[in-house]
């Protein structure tokens, strides 16, 4: 079907997000970018975040209600790994099913009107944007990280050096199971005796 990439990519998209949120602790959740700063959300916020506008644009935008409230309780890291695990399975499920003309329709965006296809198209590009802020933040912390779409400095550092791509977990289901135990993360290598970026800082 001819957008089956979007249903693809969704997939993806959750298993990524599910990864990152994978990589705090509960002491991190009210983190800030900059301590004090309310302009940026916390770790606890991004994910109040994306579980809400999930599911608000699922449902006003796209038609797709799983039929369960969107927030989980109590509001702990594993609790919100499980919810959105389980909500975004339903939505993907609810993708699956549906045909072209579907992804044609027109739908309100807001204030305008715009087909599904599009509509999808720029929910992935929000929930990535999200996801980005929430590594850079690891990345404030101090934090290993692992793939989330190639190599990173952890695994090995730049794709032209042939650092490997590590994922936290080999899926979902392995991901919920060893958190729930406590973690169980693929180890990291680090970065090597290589450059990590294209540009090193030479002093």
């Amino acid at each position: 079907m001819l957008y089956d990439f979007l249903v693809e990519t969704y997939a993806t998209e959750r298993a990524k997000i599910l990864s990152v949120w994978s990589e705090f602790t509960d002491a991190d959740l009210p983190l800030r970018p900059r301590a004090g700063d309310r302009r940026g959300r916390s770790v606890h916020e991004q994910m109040v975040h994306q579980c809400v506008s999930e599911d608000l644009w699922f449902r006003n935008m796209l038609g797709i209600d799983v039929g369960a409230p969107p927030l989980p309780t109590p509001e702990t890291r594993m609790e919100f790994l499980k919810r959105y695990a389980a909500d975004s399975e339903k939505r993907l499920a609810a993708l699956r099913s549906k045909d072209q003309p579907w992804w044609e329709e027109q739908t309100k965006f807001f204030d305008v009107s715009r087909s599904r296809a599009w509509v999808m198209t720029r929910r992935l590009t929000h929930s990535s944007h999200h996801r980005g802020q929430l590594m850079a933040m690891l990345r404030m912390l101090g934090r290993d990280l692992h793939s989330n779409y190639g190599p990173t400095a952890d695994t090995g550092g730049l794709m032209q050096n042939h650092a490997p791509t590590i994922y936290a977990y080999s899926g979902i289901d392995d991901l919920l199971r060893g958190e729930a135990a406590g973690g169980a993360k693929a180890k990291l290598p680090g970065p090597g005796d290589k450059p990590v970026t294209e540009r090193p800082d030479a002093s």
